[in-house]
This record gives C-alpha cells, sequence and structure tokens, in this order.
C-alpha cells in the first residue's frame, strides 16, 4: 500500500472552503450532542457485545424461574438478526464464527421454543459440529449448560468456594484476580459448589450438539504448555480437586460459603449490581438463589432490577448490555465539546461536570488491599459500582474537569486533588496503570483450567499509562519527575519494534499508539525523538486509500494484521489525534483523515459505525461503543481546526 504522502494520493490543499466544511462539521456534531444530553447532565450511548449477552440474560431467568415469554422473543429475533451466514455467531461485527458463541445462541434459542428443524439453528448446529461439537465447547459454556443437565460436570474446571479463604498474602489469593474476574469467581463458586440442576421441557435441551456420546466425550482442557508447564501443573491440580470434591467430608465449606455469601452481600452496590458488569451479576443473583434467597429478598430483588436495566432497545431491537457507560461517555463529550471550541463555561459543559463530579468515590474498595495508606478519590465507567473505581475514567475525568470553567472553585478543587492523589498512587512497580488495581500480575491465574479466556488479571498496559502521561503533564509533571520518569521508561519498553503500542481496551495498535503519543506530547517529550518518529511514520503508513484509518479485531491474533482494516470513524479519529500528538505541522495523512470524516458525516451530525472498536478481552470479548463513533472525530476536528488556527497565528500555514 502507498503511502498517504506519496504522488499516488493528490495533495488536498486546506483553502477557506475546506476549512469552512470543517466549521460547519464540527458545529452538526456539536449540536448533537447538545441534544443527546440527558436532563440530569450526563451522556449515554448503548454499549453492544456479542451474542452470549443475550443468551446467557435468557438462562439467567430459566434458572430464576422468572421467565419472560415476550422478552425472550425479542431478543431471539436479536440474535436472529446478528446471525451469519455460516450459521455461527461470532465475537464481533464480521468476525469469524465463534464456538462457544453459537452454541449460547443456539441453546437460548432452544429455550425460547424454537424447533431443532428451524433454519437458523439448522445452520448453527452444522457449525457447532463442523467444530467439535459442545465437547470443545469453553468454560462458560460448559457451565451454564452444566445448570441444565447438558453438560457433565466432570468437564466443568473445579472452583472450590474454599478459596475465598486464603488470605492476602498467600499467592493464589482472589485479590491477586483482576477485579472482573473476583467479582465473577466468588459468587461462583458459591454456585459450583451447590451444582444446580434446572429442569427443562421436552425439545429444549441440545443433545443433538454432542458428536459422541458425553459420558464417552474426550472433556479434558487442552494444553499448549510443555510437559513442565504450569499449565499442566493446574490441569493436574484441578483433577486433584475434583477427586477432593467427590468426598463428603468437606470440613470448610460450611465456613466458606458464609464468607464467600458475606463477600457477595458487602460488594452489591446502591443500585442492586455487582462490579457493574454482567458476569458478575448474573453469578451473584443467582449464588444468592442458591442459598435460599428469595426473588423478594431485598438484595434479590434489587439485583435483578439491575440486570433488567441493561437492557437496551436500540433501531427497534432489544438486547442486553454487557456493561453501561455513562460516565465515559460524560467525559468523553465534555472533552470534544471543549475541544471543538465551544466555551468551557457552556451550560451544557458545566451541567455535565457537575454531575461528572458527584459521581466522585470516596469510599473504599477492592484496590486498597494492595494500597492501605490510599485515600479513595477514582471514578467509576457506570452509574453505581463504587467497589470498582478505575484508572482510565479517573484519570480523563481529571484533565478535562481542569479545563471546565464556571464550577463552584471549592468543589471542583476538592475532586481535582482528590482524585489525583488516588490515580497517581495506583501506579504499579512497573511504572505502568492498571484498570482497576495495582501490581495486578500474577499469571499463574491464567493458567488454570478456568482462566481459558486468559483475563484473570489486570495488568498495566501502554495505552492507560499514556492517558496517565496525559493527565500529568495536564497538571504540571514534566518527564524527569519520578512518576513519569517511571512510567516513561515502561512506554519505552512496551514499543513495538516498528513503532505503534498495543492497545489493551482499543482495537488495537491504533488505540494504543494514540494514547500514548497524546500523552508523550503532554508530558513534554521531544517530537524529534527517533521512537516519536516511528510511531509517527507507522500511523501514516496505516492510512487506507480512503483517507481513514481501520484495524480488524483480527490484528489481536495476527500481528501481521496491525493498523489494516475497514476505515472507520472511532479509528480515523484515534489516528489522526496520534499524528496531531506526534508532530507540530498539519500533514497531508492529516487532511486527509479530516477529509474522510467530513465525507463520513451524516446530516444530523453523527458518523455511522457498525465495526467494533472497542476491547473487553483480546481475543475473547470485544464492544462497540455507540459513542466513540461521535465523540473521537469531533475532538479530532476540533484539534484539527486548533492546529491550522496556531499555525496562521504564527504565519506558518
Amino acid at each position: 500500500m502507498a503511502g498517504p504522502d506519496s504522488v499516488a494520493y493528490p495533495p488536498i490543499s486546506t483553502t477557506d472552503e475546506f476549512l469552512q466544511a470543517v466549521d460547519a462539521a464540527i458545529a452538526r456534531a456539536q449540536r448533537y450532542f447538545l441534544h443527546a444530553q440527558q436532563p440530569a447532565g450526563y451522556w449515554h450511548y448503548p454499549l453492544e457485545a456479542n451474542a452470549t449477552m443475550d443468551a446467557e440474560y435468557i438462562f439467567f431467568n430459566h434458572f430464576m424461574g422468572r421467565v419472560d415469554v415476550r422478552k425472550h422473543r425479542r431478543l431471539c429475533e436479536h440474535l436472529l438478526a446478528v446471525q451469519s451466514d455460516d450459521g455461527s455467531w461470532p465475537l464481533f461485527y464480521k468476525g469469524p464464527g465463534h464456538l462457544g458463541n453459537t452454541i449460547e445462541a443456539y441453546f437460548a434459542l432452544k429455550l425460547t421454543g424454537y424447533g431443532a428443524d428451524h433454519p437458523a439453528l439448522v445452520k448453527a448446529r452444522e457449525f457447532i459440529l463442523a467444530a467439535g461439537g459442545l465437547a470443545k465447547a469453553q468454560v462458560f459454556t460448559r457451565i451454564f449448560l452444566a445448570y441444565f443437565g447438558q453438560f457433565p460436570w466432570r468437564g466443568v474446571p473445579a472452583l472450590p468456594v474454599e478459596l475465598v479463604l486464603l488470605p492476602p498474602w498467600f499467592p493464589l489469593n482472589i485479590y491477586e484476580m483482576s477485579s472482573w474476574a473476583r467479582g465473577t469467581v466468588v459468587p461462583l463458586s458459591i454456585i459450583l459448589a451447590h451444582r444446580p440442576a434446572v429442569p427443562l421441557a421436552p425439545g429444549q435441551g441440545v443433545a443433538e450438539l454432542w458428536k459422541e456420546p458425553p459420558e464417552h466425550a474426550d472433556l479434558r482442557f487442552p494444553c499448549t504448555g510443555g510437559i513442565f508447564s504450569w499449565e499442566r501443573f493446574f490441569i493436574a491440580v484441578d483433577s486433584f480437586l475434583k477427586l477432593l470434591g467427590k468426598s463428603p467430608v468437606k470440613p470448610l465449606r460450611r465456613r466458606a460459603l458464609r464468607k464467600a455469601e458475606r463477600w457477595v452481600l458487602e460488594h452489591q452496590d446502591v443500585n442492586g449490581g455487582w462490579g457493574g458488569i454482567q458476569p458478575a451479576m448474573l453469578n451473584s443473583v443467582m449464588a444468592l438463589h442458591c442459598l435460599g434467597y428469595g426473588d423478594d429478598h431485598p438484595a434479590v430483588a434489587k439485583g435483578i432490577q439491575a440486570i433488567e436495566d441493561f437492557l437496551m432497545e436500540t433501531g427497534g431491537q432489544l438486547f442486553f448490555q454487557p456493561c453501561v457507560s455513562p460516565v465515559w461517555d460524560t467525559v468523553w463529550a465534555i472533552k470534544a465539546l471543549i475541544d471543538s471550541g465551544l466555551p468551557p463555561d457552556h451550560p451544557s459543559i458545566v451541567k455535565g461536570a457537575n454531575w461528572l463530579i458527584e459521581q466522585q468515590i470516596f469510599r473504599p474498595g477492592d484496590w486498597q488491599i494492595k494500597n492501605p495508606h490510599l485515600d479513595p478519590g477514582g471514578w467509576a465507567f457506570e452509574f453505581a459500582n463504587d467497589w470498582y473505581p478505575d484508572v482510565d475514567d479517573s484519570a480523563v475525568i481529571l484533565f478535562t474537569l481542569k479545563r471546565v470553567a464556571g464550577l463552584e472553585e471549592r468543589k471542583k478543587d476538592r475532586a481535582l486533588a482528590r482524585g489525583l492523589q488516588w490515580v497517581l498512587g495506583m501506579q504499579s512497580k512497573n511504572g505502568g496503570w492498571g484498570a482497576f488495581d495495582t501490581d495486578n500480575t500474577l499469571d499463574l491465574w491464567n493458567q488454570i483450567p478456568f482462566g481459558d479466556m486468559k483475563a484473570m488479571t489486570d495488568p498495566p498496559t501502554a495505552d492507560l499509562t499514556g492517558r496517565l502521561l496525559e493527565l500529568m503533564g495536564t497538571f504540571g509533571y514534566d518527564g524527569e519527575m519520578r512518576p513519569a520518569k517511571q512510567a516513561l521508561a515502561f512506554i519505552r519498553s512496551t514499543q513495538e519494534p516498528d513503532g505503534p503500542w498495543w492497545g489493551r481496551w482499543g482495537v488495537n495498535y491504533i488505540y494504543g499508539t494514540w494514547s500514548v503519543l497524546a500523552g508523550l506530547r503532554a508530558i513534554g517529550e521531544d517530537l524529534q525523538q527517533e521512537y516519536i518518529r516511528r510511531a509517527v511514520a507507522w500511523l501514516k503508513k496505516c492510512q487506507n486509500p480512503d483517507g481513514g484509518w481501520g484495524e480488524s479485531c483480527l490484528s489481536y491474533w495476527d500481528r501481521n494484521q496491525a493498523g489494516k482494516g475497514e476505515s472507520t470513524p472511532s479509528q480515523t479519529a484515534w489516528a489522526l489525534l496520534g499524528l496531531l500528538a506526534g508532530e507540530e505541522t498539519v500533514s497531508q495523512a492529516v487532511v486527509r483523515g479530516v477529509a474522510y470524516l467530513l465525507a463520513q458525516q451524516d446530516a444530523a451530525g453523527s458518523w455511522p459505525e457498525d465495526l467494533f472498536t472497542g476491547t473487553g478481552f483480546p481475543r475473547h470479548f470485544y464492544l462497540r461503543y455507540y459513542g466513540y463513533r461521535n465523540y473521537f472525530p469531533l475532538m479530532a476536528l476540533g484539534q484539527f481546526r486548533t492546529r491550522i488556527q496556531s499555525l496562521e497565528r504564527n504565519g506558518q500555514r
């Protein structure tokens, strides 16, 4: 592919007419956002994942004995609408078929009354059997099937509830897990201790998905490590734990169940949820159900309502969200409006900023296990998730709030001071930042059979560390101050040889590279350094012929796919923001990217985008943020216009 500055691409001039088009696009997008703001001051957009969200909501309702036929039918209509032509359900839009997703969608359809002879199920069954059938299902799929008697318990990994009794100083305690794994594992261990058996009506089972009778099937977990690998060791441990589990003598079981029960109840948020995420919420309610709590118990009733609140209707379809993102959406909307020239004391900005300040968390959370002397002061992603504030939300809120005018100064200063000390206190020993915990790097958790998604820890990543560099630069830190110096060393150590940085929370190298370059500029790094020039050159090399940028989720599997894919507004915006951070001028690559955004915007001021550009767990779980396609392009256009105006003032345009 020819580079964007080669003769293959005719230059685009930043004429007055071109800049007027930029102004008009910014004005349309600003009107879109001002109209979309909620009365309370926040912005909130849908968050879409994959078929398992709809399917597992249906499983949950059958488990709890609270089936809503009409609602389930509507969810199944959405499932059928997103089924691929080969009969499968993928991890992300236009992605390859995924066995676990397809099994769960198939089972959900059968539970809702679809027969095995339905054309969609016939095609899905062909895909499932060709991929190995139920014997090849992943861990969470096996567990859900086992609840309904559709998968042998011998094929489910051991997860003894006694795990909660291990103290924090023990290497494999629950606080060495990531926050999302911890919030899922504790209630799940209660459920597995009870081995529930949910009855099915005739025709609802999925025995036809076995290639051979389950009693003869090889249900062992695949092992990619060597003879003496940790992975093989933990597979042996799993077998030993299952043998112990058959013993009627379990001296610590009752004590462990009581402690796990207390942990679940203590970790319930004020809105009834747990951790703000679907797995923790479903598992917690089901765990309480197994413990004998009735649907009318306040903890269960509030939990069910929190789960119901994740249902989203848009475009005439109903689907279940993995999470909700109002804090995240709000801060980026505010930043986009300010970057694009809306006065920082505009009433909508002030209203949104005040709403954000009200969401700051001043109570203890799980992060204090490793930071007992650090005072709270962060923000979470959701409406309510006090136990798990996250570094990313908090950093963006802090460097955005600092720019907002018209706030009560005392309240603003308190929010900034408390937030800054919390975020900086979450730095890990290697100089980087993880999302929810400090030094959450024990990879042994990813070697256990239960951890087949390789997402049991929350290690520091370049994209988050870049965000923290941007925060520190905004608050007057320079590269010689200790936290920034350590962060810069981490950034240098994680750069790919050809220039980019891996993106943990957005797809993928384009996202990571933008975040790092923005941080490097803010902290005052010399942009002429070779490693920065390499990153800028990589972004330019990845530009598509249409002027945009895109990157498929497949780049998490195949490094050769880095920076390659169909152009999207959000990824084009990230690339533009990265280039504007990494250069003092306005290159033709930037101008062509701006032209792409101008061409893609619709009359309402929005940008269309169907592809998934958000990451939950690399290789396993991806997200489509409906807000990404709008606030990041507006940010990019705004920063472009500001750069042009700066060059004009200096006589450089």
